[in-house]
C-alpha cells in the first residue's frame, strides 16, 4: 500500500501527528499545517488522496478544495470537520469532495473511508489501463499533426466522456468519419461494449426498419421462425454508428427519433417494448439543412442526433497531415506487398502536397496502395504516383497589384487581410456565376455546402 501517497492538511499539530502515526507504514504521508503549503506541494507532485480540514486559518478547506479541483478535477479529497459544521460539509460535497470525517477523529472509521477512496482510485486506474489496451488493439491509426485535426481530436476526447449523448459527424466523403466514430467509442465509458456500424445507404429501404430494430417471428413473409434481434439491440451498452444517416427513410427516421427520445422501441410485428442503453453516433456528407428545407429529413431528428456536432476538415484543409499520412500508408502497403521502401522522394512529396484531394484520405490511401504495388524501386517517385505538382492558385486581378500583394519586407504584411480578401473574392464570384445558388457555388470552389455556408457567413459575403 506504500504506493499510495496521502496529504494530511490540518492546523492542529496533535491531529497531524496522530493521523500520520496511524497511517505511516501503510501509506506515504506528508503533513501540512496550511492549505497554501499543501497546494504548493500539490502542484509539484499530486498525491492520491488529500485529508483536508475545513476550519483552516488563511485559506479555509472549502477554498482549498476549489483550488485543488481546478488543478486536478478528479482529485479525491476527504474533508475533516467539526460536528456543527454541517452546512459547510454540504457545500464541500457539492464542490466534489469524496467524503468527510467528523472530529474527534476515530481512526478505525477514517481508515475505512480512506480504503474506500483508494479502491476508487484503483478502479479508475484499472479502467484507464483497460481502455488504453482497447484503444491500442482496436483503434486504427489516426494521424493528426495539423492544428485543424488536432482540435477535432481534442474535442472528441472531451465529448466522448458521456456514455449516451448523441453525436453527429459531418465531413466530405473519405475524410474518416468511421475512424472518428471509433475514436469516440473507445474513449467513452462504453468502450467495453460493442461498436455496431450501420451503413444506412446500403440497406434496401424496405428492410431498414427490420434490420435496425429486428422483427418477431411471422412478422412478414420470409421472416425467420424465431425472429431476429436488430442492430440497435446488438449495440446495447456500446455505440451504434449510423453512417450516411441522411439516407434513412421517413419511416425509419420516425422510429429512430422515438428510440432517441424514449430509449425504447418495438421490433417489427412486436407488441413488447424493448429498452436498451447505447450511444448513437451518426455521420453524413450530405447537407442536412437543405434536406430539412426540402422535407427529406426530419428537423426534430436532426436536433436529437446533433446534440454534439463534430466537423471533420477535408484533407485540403489539413495539408500538414498529407505527407505523414502518405508515409504511414507507404509503410502499411510496403509490409502488405512485401516491399521495402525507404522514403517518398522530395518531388513526389511536393506532388502529393499540391494535389487537389477531392476524395480526401481515401483517395490518398488508394493512390499510395497503387503506387506501392507497381513500384520497383526503394523510393516512391512522382512516376509511381502518376500525378504532378499542380500550379499554385493565382490571385484575382485586384490582388496582383503591388498594393494588394506587397513584397514581404521588414515592415511585414497583413496576411490575414490578404487571405480573407482572396477568399471573399472567389466566394462572391462563385455566387455570381451560380446565380446565387449556394450549392452550385460551393461545387465551383470544390467545397462542401456546409463549409461554403460557414465561410460565407463568417466573411460576410452578400
Amino acid at each position: 500500500m506504500l504506493n499510495y501517497t496521502i496529504f494530511v492538511v490540518d492546523d492542529e499539530e496533535t491531529i497531524r501527528e496522530g493521523v500520520t502515526m496511524a497511517l505511516e507504514g501503510t501509506y506515504r504521508i506528508f503533513a501540512f499545517s496550511s492549505a497554501e503549503a499543501a497546494i504548493k506541494a500539490f502542484k509539484k507532485d499530486a498525491p492520491d488522496l488529500v485529508l483536508l480540514d475545513i476550519g483552516l486559518p488563511g485559506m479555509d478547506g472549502v477554498q482549498a478544495l476549489q483550488e485543488i479541483k481546478q488543478i486536478q478535477p478528479e482529485a479525491l479529497v476527504i474533508m475533516i470537520t467539526a460536528f456543527e459544521d454541517a452546512k459547510t460539509v454540504i457545500s464541500a460535497m457539492k464542490l466534489g469532495a469524496y467524503d468527510y470525517v467528523i472530529k474527534p477523529i476515530h481512526m478505525d472509521g477514517m481508515e475505512v473511508t480512506i480504503r474506500n477512496a483508494l479502491d476508487t482510485i484503483r478502479l479508475r486506474k484499472e479502467v484507464h489501463s483497460l481502455q488504453e489496451h482497447y484503444l491500442k488493439e482496436n483503434l486504427p491509426c489516426f494521424i493528426a499533426e495539423s492544428n485543424a485535426i488536432q482540435d477535432v481530436m481534442d474535442f472528441i476526447s472531451l465529448v466522448a466522456r458521456s456514455p449516451d449523448t448523441p453525436i453527429l459527424i459531418h465531413g466530405e466523403t473519405g475524410t474518416g468519419k468511421e475512424l472518428v466514430a471509433s475514436a469516440i467509442h473507445y474513449r467513452s465509458p462504453n468502450f467495453k461494449g460493442p461498436l455496431i456500424t450501420v451503413n444506412c445507404a446500403s440497406i434496401p429501404k424496405d428492410l431498414v426498419e427490420s434490420e435496425m430494430f429486428g422483427y418477431e417471428k411471422g412478422a412478414f413473409s420470409g421472416a425467420n421462425l424465431s425472429g431476429k434481434r436488430g442492430l440497435v439491440e446488438e449495440a446495447a451498452d456500446g455505440t451504434l454508428f449510423l453512417d450516411e444517416v441522411g439516407d434513412l427513410s421517413q419511416e425509419a427516421q420516425a422510429k429512430l427519433l422515438r428510440f432517441l427520445e424514449e430509449g425504447e422501441f418495438y421490433r417489427v410485428g412486436g407488441t413488447k417494448k424493448i429498452h436498451i442503453k447505447t450511444r448513437v453516433v451518426s455521420a453524413t456528407n450530405k447537407d442536412l439543412d437543405s434536406m430539412i428545407e426540402d422535407g427529406l429529413f426530419r428537423k426534430d431528428l436532426y436536433f436529437r442526433l446533433g446534440v454534439v456536432k463534430v466537423h471533420i476538415p477535408s484533407l485540403n484543409e489539413r495539408k500538414d497531415d498529407i505527407i505523414p499520412i502518405a508515409r504511414h500508408f507507404l509503410y502499411q502497403f510496403g509490409k502488405k506487398f512485401n516491399k521495402k521502401f525507404v522514403k517518398i522522394s522530395p518531388q513526389a512529396e511536393a506532388a502529393l502536397y499540391d494535389h487537389n484531394w477531392t476524395g480526401n484520405v481515401r483517395e490518398l490511401r488508394n493512390l499510395i496502395e497503387r503506387a506501392v504495388l507497381i513500384s520497383g524501386g526503394q523510393d516512391l517517385t512522382v512516376e509511381d504516383l502518376g500525378i504532378r505538382p499542380g500550379n499554385p492558385f493565382k490571385a484575382p486581378e485586384q490582388l496582383r497589384s503591388e498594393k494588394a500583394m506587397p513584397q514581404l519586407t521588414s515592415d511585414g504584411v497583413d496576411l490575414v487581410w490578404m487571405l480573407n480578401s482572396f477568399e471573399k473574392h472567389y466566394i462572391s464570384e462563385a455566387l455570381k456565376m451560380s446565380g446565387g445558388n449556394e450549392s452550385q457555388a460551393a461545387k465551383l470552389l470544390n467545397m462542401n455546402h456546409h463549409t461554403f455556408r460557414y465561410r460565407r457567413k463568417k466573411l460576410e459575403v452578400m
